[in-house]
């Protein structure tokens, strides 16, 4: 409960402070941060999909190894 009325407090914060009515006016300065930080945030993302899709690729590899080994197991009990 504490967590999610923090969470509206930061909310409301973050809105007032952009509003361009508002006495802080940050609109403007946000909109900077967010082009600066863009390029680093894709990075930042692609990074994670490219260990995210090596990982899923490694967890292929080795279902497939098991399959085989499970087949070859249940062909060597069958002949015998």
């Amino acid at each position: 409960m504490f967590a999610l009325i923090v969470g509206i407090i930061f909310i409301a914060f973050t809105v007032f402070a952009v509003l361009p009515a508002c006495p802080l006016n940050w609109g403007a300065d946000v909109i900077n941060f967010l082009k600066g930080s863009l390029p680093v945030l894709a990075a930042f993302i692609g990074l994670v999909c490219l260990f995210i899709g090596a990982a899923d690729i490694k967890d292929k590899r080795e279902a497939k190894k098991e399959e085989l080994s499970e087949k070859a197991e249940a062909q060597k009990t069958a002949s015998e």
